[in-house]
């Protein structure tokens, strides 16, 4: 059977390539993903049959070898600098809540970064481990 990594997949346009272990690029329609699965991420690593299609080799049958790597996983901060970032956040979002409290929102520019830093850190904590 043969394998290789997914070159690249759009869940949206319905179908992606795979580049073989030979070398050759193999068309990946959406109907061939595993059961259950919607979306292939650059670089996982899958086995699958080849048919040929109109334009070319196309893969059927393809199952998951082994996942494409988390960059944002492997980017992730340390628990203990984690620690550290939510402390200050919870400092300012506290800050912002007494100035609500006096029925004013806080000014346009440190609203932006406080939303900024509020979206970075949910990114962190929203890594499936």
């Amino acid at each position: 059977m043969p394998s290789g990594k997914v070159r690249w997949f759009d869940a949206n346009k319905g179908y992606g390539f795979i580049a073989s272990d030979e070398g050759k690029d193999v068309f990946l329609p959406a109907g061939a993903l595993p059961a259950g699965a919607t979306v292939l991420r650059k670089g996982a690593r899958v086995e699958f049959s080849v048919v040929d299609g109109r334009k070319g080799p196309q893969a059927i049958d393809v199952s998951l070898v082994a996942a494409a790597p988390s960059m944002v996983k492997a980017t992730r901060p340390k628990p203990d600098d984690m620690a550290a970032i939510v402390e200050d956040l919870i400092k300012l979002l506290d800050s912002a809540g007494n100035g609500l409290r006096r029925h004013r929102y806080p000014p346009a520019g440190e609203s932006t970064k406080l939303a900024a830093l509020l979206r970075a850190v949910a990114d962190d904590f929203d890594v499936q481990d």
